[in-house]
């Protein structure tokens, strides 16, 4: 199975379709806006650890989260509709990435959110590309997340929680704005059982990039995004 190594001559890629078995499809390159634009719309995403070379990931199957097809529970629901929390975007990204990378996670052992990353992502924001929800206690961050938005199409990248719910009442704010604003998929990536709870679901790779085709040739909402309240209410 041929990996395949980039160089800083191009933003190009190699068909995702060519990804080894666990979705591995390159390795080298740089994380330069132009770059990562290229890969998102594209269906790849890059996710390393500290010291190793940048590598790009097209897995196959992979999960998404259709706006219009959220699952919340009960519990979760009433926790909303006590507005423990007030939600905002894009007033903290730089926090928010940061938090992520920094969050203590079961199982694992390290971060893959590295201060190259971190840069690189912020880049993002600052295109208006990157985008951050926050869930706040008064003027505390008690959780959130943040990903990247081309067209309608929403790619999440990570969360975190520093009070029992936060993230996830992050998730649902998100989730109903992308609904309310048209936007086709969310692209988790990965599977995790959080997020199948919530109602994600795997696709074929095939399926995945004919769909992303279609939302990112839509227009895109540029950044800083606001979030009213009172259109998102549960």
């Amino acid at each position: 199975m041929t990996i395949f190594l980039l160089t800083g001559d191009s933003s190009g890629f190699p068909p995702p379709r060519l990804a080894d078995p666990s979705g591995l499809l390159a390795v080298g390159g740089d994380l330069t806006v132009d770059r990562l634009v290229t890969a998102y719309q594209s269906g790849i995403f890059p996710w390393f650890s500290e010291g190793e070379p940048v590598l790009w990931w097209s897995p196959d199957p992979r999960l998404v989260l259709y706006p219009n097809e959220i699952k919340i529970s009960a519990s979760l629901r009433r926790v909303i509709n006590k507005r423990m929390f007030s939600v905002r975007f894009d007033t903290a990204f730089r926090d928010v990435i940061t938090a992520c990378a920094t969050a203590r996670r079961k199982g694992e052992g390290g971060t893959w959110i590295t201060g190259g990353m971190i840069e690189a992502y912020c880049g993002l924001h600052e295109a208006g590309l990157a985008h951050s929800v926050e869930a706040w206690v008064g003027e505390e961050l008690a959780g959130g997340l943040y990903g990247v938005a081309m067209g309608r199409c929403f790619f999440g990248e990570s969360m975190f929680t520093r009070a029992s719910n936060a993230a996830k009442v992050a998730l649902v704010h998100l989730t109903a704005f992308l609904n309310s604003n048209g936007f086709q998929l969310i692209d988790c990536q990965t599977t995790t059982a959080n997020l199948v709870r919530f109602g994600a679901r795997e696709i074929s790779r095939r399926r995945f990039l004919s769909e992303l085709t279609t939302a990112v040739a839509m227009p895109s909402i540029p950044g800083p995004w606001r979030f009213d309240p009172g259109s998102n209410r549960e």
